[in-house]
């Protein structure tokens, strides 16, 4: 039996959202500059998609770039810009083939303006899409989120649209770029690090997390139903007993 065979279509994760990590590294075991590595992980993103969706995964968010990767030197973020731009270009096609919705959520206003042109354009043309949706994390920090998320709903206060009584989770869901999601059911994380790195803080409180020392160029759909399989063999209680979930 193949892995693909072993997993059970009736229990996936609604939502599974990856942080894709070591593009870099990758590069450099190969003796090559890391924008090699990020370009290399483009193909693994293609393969990664296209298996969740086949499998019925309904909603999928990838960690593409990080408020704090503005930090890095101009070449690779300049390189990783113009990436983006020609990945949308080529992933058009097997979005439409396979159905599937593209969003973003992050500090979008921040992208270079033929980065954020060439997204919306995708967002638009796939918007009915409604096989699977793919959320980019684009300029994306999880404090920043939920910190205009406070905002919001002060300013809401201030002028009476809501009490502070009726502040509640969904109150708070629905100022968060994430509104239109489930909570995460399983997040992945390749290359050997053990860290959430600020990426969606509020919305993996009852996530399963999954770590693997695969470079994200190197990760496969083999070892993405790996990682589900791994999930479908744990007991999620939220709080309660075995003998309650049972």
């Amino acid at each position: 039996m193949s892995l693909a065979e072993k997993i059970q279509k009736d229990f996936l994760p609604q939502h599974l959202a990856i942080i894709m990590d070591g593009n870099g590294r990758w590069a450099k075991q190969k003796g090559k500059l890391r924008v090699f590595g990020h370009e290399s992980g483009t193909k693994s993103v293609r393969e990664i998609v296209e298996a969740s969706a086949e499998l019925g995964i309904k909603n999928l968010t990838l960690y593409a770039f990080s408020t704090e990767n503005w930090n890095r030197p101009k070449l690779e973020v300049d390189a990783l810009m113009r990436l983006l731009v020609s990945s949308l270009r080529k992933e058009l096609k097997v979005l439409q083939k396979n159905n599937i919705k593209l969003q973003a959520i992050g500090s979008l206003q921040t992208l270079p303006k033929r980065a954020k042109n060439e997204l919306f354009e995708v967002i638009e043309k796939t918007k009915n899409n409604a096989h699977m949706t793919l959320t980019l994390a684009l300029s994306y920090g999880s404090r920043e989120e939920l910190k205009n998320a406070v905002k919001e709903i002060c300013d809401k206060v201030k002028n009476n649209i809501i009490s502070t009584e009726s502040i509640d989770e969904s109150i708070i869901n629905q100022h968060l770029y994430t509104h239109n999601l489930p909570d995460v059911d399983l997040l992945i994380r390749t290359s050997g690090e053990h860290r959430i790195s600020n990426f969606l803080l509020w919305q993996i409180a009852y996530a399963e997390l999954y770590f693997t020392d695969v470079l994200w160029p190197d990760f496969s759909k083999e070892h993405l139903y790996e990682a589900l399989i791994n999930y479908q063999n744990r007991e999620r209680r939220f709080g309660k007993t075995s003998e309650q979930i049972n």
